[in-house]
């Protein structure tokens, strides 16, 4: 069997642009694979008709060997879109190779270790208290959600003076407490917008009266000890992960004590290959994987396959989104994934009849402004 061909798609998933890669063969199977788009998006296009030129003509089902190839090829380490790119081949390799022997991916990554994977539900606003419980509830009776994430911020935080923007965002997590189940859980993330430690200090530990699931990514992630020293002073979990790319960079996090919890987005770091050397070295540190996930029915089945052979898996982040692409995505039924073991390959289809016309939306993010006109971060 040999790589004949990759194409690629610009789709949407809400308001958001996806790309997502087939890898053609010569005897009739394909695969499929998600890029996550940092931005400029249309980057990733030549990165990946530049990437076929090295794997072409080679056997797909020498997963490790072809992403090796592809990675060392760059002699300067991969940055974020090279190793999203890269993921979405990996994906699609894995699930040539799965098809090739009518298995699932997991059964390709030694089996399944759990027989369901926990999934939480990300709201990514701070709604009013009631508002809050109205959508959580809904979310709960209709997927069986317990477990939630939230922005803890509810307004601007660069205009204010930092103390009463900790006391209200302590009173607003009390207040959702009281308005919700207590046997439900409640994450925050502060989407890195803090720079000091010592302000993430204190808002973590404003939380932890209130037991969040966990505190994620407060501070820029560039500076490990900053990290380090974070979580030795924090009274809640401490989580990150997202932005960082390599397992090297994941080995310098742990290595000196700076997370509870690690959160790889599989299609940033390289895909599934790289994504369980991460969670190997977790592992090794004690350290759970909830992996970030904000993506579509591709990336989430990816993220399923990855879990349901990860021992040391936690919970999966899931948005809900429709798309016209995935008719049959894998939805949460009281508050899991469940596995599909008589479906080969990542066990969901891809309307290809949907795609033959981009349905690409661009979106950046919004720079935040301090008063005196200086940039924050985003």
């Amino acid at each position: 069997m040999k790589i004949t061909g990759f194409k690629t798609f610009m789709q949407r998933v809400g308001n958001r642009p996806r790309l997502l890669l087939r890898v053609d063969t010569d005897e009739g199977l394909s695969g499929w694979g998600e890029a996550y788009n940092h931005g400029p998006d249309w980057a990733l296009v030549p990165m990946l008709d530049y990437m076929f030129e090295q794997v072409k003509g080679q056997d797909p089902r020498r997963v490790e060997f072809l992403t090796q190839k592809l990675i060392r090829m760059a002699r300067f380490p991969q940055g974020a879109l090279g190793l999203a790119a890269i993921s979405a081949i990996d994906h699609a390799l894995w699930d040539i190779a799965a098809k090739a022997v009518n298995l699932p991916v997991y059964g390709l990554l030694g089996g399944a270790v759990r027989d369901r994977v926990a999934v939480y539900a990300g709201v990514y606003s701070a709604p009013d208290p009631a508002e809050c419980r109205d959508v959580t509830t809904g979310l709960n009776e209709q997927f069986g959600f317990t477990a939630f994430k939230l922005s803890p911020f509810r307004g601007d935080i660069h205009n204010r003076r930092w103390g009463a923007v900790v006391n209200e965002t302590a009173e607003y997590f009390g207040a959702v407490r009281e308005a919700c189940p207590d046997e439900w859980d409640f994450a925050f993330d502060a989407h890195a917008k803090i720079f000091e430690p010592y302000q993430a200090v204190q808002l973590g530990n404003a939380l932890a009266p209130y037991q969040p699931l966990f505190f994620e990514e407060p501070i820029r992630p560039e500076y490990f000890p900053a990290w380090h020293r974070l979580r030795s002073e924090l009274k809640v979990p401490l989580a990150t992960g997202e932005s960082l790319y390599s397992s090297n960079e994941f080995l310098s996090l742990l290595t000196g004590g700076g997370a509870d919890i690690v959160q790889p987005d599989i299609c940033v770091v390289g895909g599934i290959s790289q994504m369980r050397r991460i969670a190997t070295i977790a592992e090794a540190h004690f350290t759970m994987v909830a992996p970030h996930n904000p993506m579509g029915p591709l990336a989430v089945a990816h993220n399923l396959h990855f879990a349901a052979a990860c021992s040391n898996f936690s919970i999966l982040e899931y948005k809900l989104e429709e798309t016209t692409w995935c008719p049959d995505p894998y939805l949460p039924v009281n508050g899991h994934l469940e596995l599909r073991p008589d479906r080969p390959g990542w066990g969901i289809e891809i309307d290809e009849s949907t795609l033959a016309e981009d349905d690409y939306i661009h979106w950046e993010r919004t720079l935040p402004v301090r008063p005196d006109g200086s940039l924050a971060f985003c």
